[in-house]
Formats: structure tokens, sequence, C-alpha cells
């Protein structure tokens, strides 16, 4: 990375931090290693052990390198109950080798109080603005607001010529539209995985519009931890993408600790079927969303790196990041 790219960085950083900073924000740092995680069946976590001097009597124990700050700021949260935001390194094991992606990569994530996810999208616009304004002249000023809505279900119609809430009543259905698009489904491929090879392969390359799109409101039968909407086929989510890059991802928050606890136990036995490393769960962290209950909150979590890249131009991970050789 030349040093003219080093010093944009360092001050889109700077200018994140003054963004939220001004608005009242508190900046967290929590730990990179953690005794357990969010069980997420589609990531693959890095491991490593906590040696203790000889004599000590005291066992080693395992630790895990964070895919995301997530469990730490929830539990500040449900404590202190206060916007909240962080820049930090974080670890995804597995990641496929390309363009865009690192092991090891810069995550922006940030919390509103009393906030659902259309409010935190018009904040995210307002953050886009407030960068976009740096000194150095080197940001594309391409990168617009107000950012395109559309919703999952206009994208899979426009994109993939799928109805999709149709199609996902019958599996024998969305393996016609899978076809449909081009690809060979294997013969018993869940529901959630025809949807994402159709999403990966169909819609998500074709989200290359004029500037930001936020892709709304997503099928409730693929599993995170969002709010289900009032129609209860979709939960409050948006992802955005820009000239087809996936930037951030945005929750209303699920609070219903019944639900935080299922959400656990299904994922950690899909975890349990396929990952390289069975991670220590918390089986005890639903209950931050009972007793008095978990704040109404949005969450929104973004790669520091894809936007420096969107921000720029450039199209290559690497051009924007310090790496190890």
């Amino acid at each position: 990375m030349d040093l003219e790219m080093i010093r944009l960085r360092a001050d889109i950083v700077k200018r994140i931090r003054s963004f939220f900073d001004s608005r009242g924000y508190i900046e967290l740092d929590t730990p990179l290693l953690s005794d357990n995680l969010i069980p997420e069946s589609c990531l693959e976590v890095f491991q490593t052990e906590r040696v203790y001097p000889r004599g000590r009597r005291q066992e080693n124990r395992m630790l895990y390198l964070i895919p995301s700050p997530e469990i730490h700021m929830k539990k500040f949260i449900a404590e202190h109950r206060v916007n909240v935001y962080q820049i930090c390194k974080c670890f995804r094991n597995g990641e496929s080798c390309g363009h865009l992606h690192d092991s090891e990569f810069t995550m922006l994530e940030y919390y509103t109080m009393d906030a659902g996810y259309m409010e935190s999208l018009e904040l995210t616009e307002e953050l886009f603005n407030f960068i976009r304004d740096e000194p150095h002249g080197l940001i594309q000023q391409k990168i617009l607001t107000p950012f395109n809505r559309i919703t999952m279900k206009e994208a899979f119609k426009k994109f993939a010529s799928v109805d999709l809430f149709e199609a996902a009543k019958d599996i024998r259905v969305m393996e016609e539209c899978a076809g449909k698009v081009g690809l060979d489904p294997q013969p018993g491929m869940s529901l959630q995985r025809l949807y994402d090879l159709t999403f990966i392969h169909a819609v998500e390359p074709r989200l290359k519009m004029d500037k930001p799109s936020a892709l709304l409101d997503y099928p409730a039968f693929v599993p995170c931890l969002a709010k289900p909407a009032l129609d209860r086929q979709t939960v409050e989510r948006w992802e955005l993408y820009y000239d087809g890059i996936e930037l951030a991802n945005c929750y209303s928050e699920e609070t219903d600790p019944e639900k935080v606890k299922q959400f656990f136990i299904n994922e950690e036995a899909a975890k349990k079927s396929d990952a390289l490393v069975n991670h220590k769960v918390d089986h005890d962290y639903w209950k931050i969303f009972a007793g008095r209950g978990f704040p109404r909150c949005s969450g929104t979590a973004m790669g520091v790196d894809r936007l420096i890249m969107a921000l720029t131009g450039r199209k290559r991970i690497d051009d924007v990041k310090m790496t190890v050789t």
C-alpha cells in the first residue's frame, strides 16, 4: 500500500470516529480474544490456547479470535443502554481467496438505541456524506446518497425472475428457479442453501448501480438475530452494496430472549455438523435479553477495508490495507 493511501485510510478512520463522537456515541474497545462466541454456521473461526505459567494450578484454556465484536458490545448495551461504536480487527477463518476477502480485516460496528433498521440506514447515509467531504480529493464523488432502496423480494423478481416467497413455499419450485438462472443444484439441498446459491449467482452480481444500494427486508427463513417484520415473511434487515460488493449488514435487533436462545441452539447444532472448529458457546447469553429486557436498538456492521475500496475506486482489498506477505 502506497504512502498516499496510508494517509487517506488514516483520515477516513479519523472521520468515522469524529462522526460518531460528535453524535455522543461511546467508543468501545472490547476483547479480540474470547472464551466463547455467537454460533454462526456460515463462519469458521480461529482457535488458540491460553497457556499459563508452569507451577500454577490452572488448566490451559481455549480462546477464539472474534469474527465480530457483537457479543461483547451487546453485553455492554444490556447493562448501560447507550449508543456505542467500535473500530477493531476481526478474524474469519476459511475465507475464500480473492480480491474482496481476507482472514483479518477491520470492522466498524455501531448500535443506536430506540432505533430500527431504517433509522440506521439514514444514519449510514449521513456517515457517507461526512466521510465524502475529506480534504485530499481522492474519494470518488459518485458515491452518492440517498442510497437506492430495493427489497429482497423486488431484487429476486427483477434479477432472477423469481417470486421469492412463492418459491419458498415449495422447495421443488426453488430448485426450478435455481435451474432457470443457470445453476445445477445438488439433490436434497435445503431451502436456505438454494436461496443462497440463487442470490449469490443471480442477484448479488447485478447490484451494480449508479450509487450504493440497500437491499431491504430479508426472508425470515434465513436465520439471524433480526427482529421479525409485521408481515412475518421477512425480518427487519438490510445489506448495503456498491458495485456488486457487500459493504454493511444491519438489523433491528431481536430482543426476545426465547428467540435468541433458540437461535443459539439451532446454529450451534448446525455448526457442529460441518464446522472445522466448534467453539464454546455461552448458553446463558440469552439471559441478557431477559430481566429488565434488552433495549430496542439497531446495529450495523461495516467492513472498513471494503468501504475504503468503494470510496477510492480500488479493486483489491490488499490495495487499501497493510498486509503480511
